[in-house]
Order: structure tokens, then C-alpha cells, then sequence
């Protein structure tokens, strides 16, 4: 009965969101951005990206280019993850 249950929301879709980094800017340079503008994160390149789906974290990992893609390895799972 259990594994039934599960199967019905194994194939349900998820917002997947890897977040890179994030910053605080008055409106003020919000509203001055244009095309060129470089936006300085409060995170270090060698740093982990978070990993979310529907806005809750789940992952870290590491920024990779697949062909001509990024993506990312994950590193650590976070929490009651299944499978971890």
C-alpha cells in the first residue's frame, strides 16, 4: 500500500532552482540596471550553489559546464532527503 501511495507522486513536477548567490541593493541601482551591468554576490566563486526544489533547499554542489551547459555535481544532501 505504501509503495502504491509513493508511485502516485514520483512522476509530480517540482520548481528546481539552483541559486548562485545573492545580494542587497537599494532601488535606486535596481532601477539603474541595464544590459553590461555587473552585479556583485555575496558569494565566492569557489563557494557551494544551493540546490532548491519549491523554494526549499535540499542540496549543495558545485557549478559544472556539460557541452555547452551548465549544471551542477552535488556535493552534500541537506536534511530527511530519501535516498540520502
Amino acid at each position: 500500500m505504501e509503495d502504491k501511495a509513493l508511485e502516485i507522486v514520483l512522476d509530480v513536477k517540482v520548481k528546481v532552482t539552483v541559486q548562485l548567490g545573492s545580494c542587497m541593493l537599494p532601488m535606486r541601482e535596481v532601477l539603474e540596471l541595464s544590459p553590461g551591468t555587473v552585479v556583485q554576490l555575496n558569494q565566492h566563486a569557489s563557494d557551494p550553489v544551493g540546490l532548491y526544489a519549491n523554494d526549499k533547499l535540499i542540496a549543495y554542489g558545485e557549478v559544472v559546464v556539460v557541452e555547452d551547459s551548465f549544471g551542477i555535481k552535488i556535493t552534500e544532501l541537506v536534511g530527511s532527503v530519501p535516498g540520502a
